[in-house]
């Protein structure tokens, strides 16, 4: 396996000393790794690494080489969340721009034509919870933890709670939301928020693993089904056909398609078209 790992951070890049807060890791089978990597402040999602991991994020979206994004934070946390130390006595543009920024790296992820995949181990508390929900997949150790617990400290975890809710339902959301009690891996795996639960020294394994997976499929296709699944996910059933009727016409007279049908029918493997945004 080749890795090349990049580091993506303002500080990092004018030759700050200090050590980068966002890191990216290429994979020679098209998994791309953006690694949160301030374990020491539990990897908090401040205003400018937001805007630098949305920035990546775009870009990677444009890149035909990457099957896959996975979005990891550095163990004892997945991401605390925001950073609340720059949000204390600061003007409401300010917070306008803070929450504006991570609803825009969440638009992005949805965004992307690349499945995002969270691997999490350790906490992922309010945006960093939010995080996780809005990924495609999520994956967590056994000694992960997930918390919506603004409401502790009089900021109610709204924007947040626009996954979250869309993952584990109303109910149990809003427990989560009300009372700020975290929850286990296992709780989280039996609510919908994450798909598989780990052992911590394999979940790296595991993601790459999935990813490995994905990427052996046509990335179109791939591209093609993510942009159906939430278009039609809030639509009536009857929307929903009408949409997806559409969208699996137009695919299956794809030549990439017809190569993958043919090749089935050949009893051969498919020649794997490039990828197309």
């Amino acid at each position: 396996m080749t890795l090349i790992t990049e580091d993506r951070t303002a500080s990092h890049l004018e030759g700050d000393c200090d050590p980068p807060l966002l890191q990216v890791e290429r994979h020679d089978n098209g998994a791309v790794w953006v690694v949160l990597s301030n374990p020491r402040r539990r990897n908090p999602l401040s205003l400018d690494l937001m805007r630098q991991m949305t920035g990546q994020i775009a870009a990677l979206s444009e890149d035909a080489t990457v099957r896959v994004i996975v979005i990891a934070g550095s163990h004892p946390a997945f991401s605390a969340g925001h950073d609340l130390s720059e949000m204390v006595d600061r003007s409401e543009a300010f917070y306008d721009n803070l929450f504006g920024a991570c609803c825009e790296l969440m638009a992005a992820i949805r965004e992307a034509p690349q499945p995002v995949i969270a691997c999490v181990d350790g906490i992922a508390t309010a945006a960093g919870c939010q995080l996780v929900a809005a990924c495609d997949l999520a994956v967590a150790s056994d000694r992960s933890r997930f918390a919506t617990p603004g409401v502790r400290i009089g900021l109610f975890c709204s924007t947040p709670m626009v996954p979250i809710t869309r993952a584990v339902g109303r109910k149990r959301s809003m427990e989560m939301l009300l009372t700020g009690t975290p929850i286990d891996a296992s709780t989280a795996l039996e609510w919908g928020l994450i798909n598989r639960v780990v052992p911590a020294a394999e979940i790296r394994s595991c993601v790459a693993e999935i990813a490995e997976t994905i990427s052996s499929h046509c990335p179109e296709t791939i591209a093609i089904g993510k942009r159906a699944f939430y278009a039609q996910i809030d639509l009536s059933e009857q929307q929903a056909y009408e949409r997806t009727l559409r969208v699996m016409s137009d695919n299956a007279a794809a030549p990439f398609a017809q190569e993958g049908m043919r090749a089935f029918l050949d009893k051969r493997l498919p020649a794997q078209a490039p990828a197309v945004r």
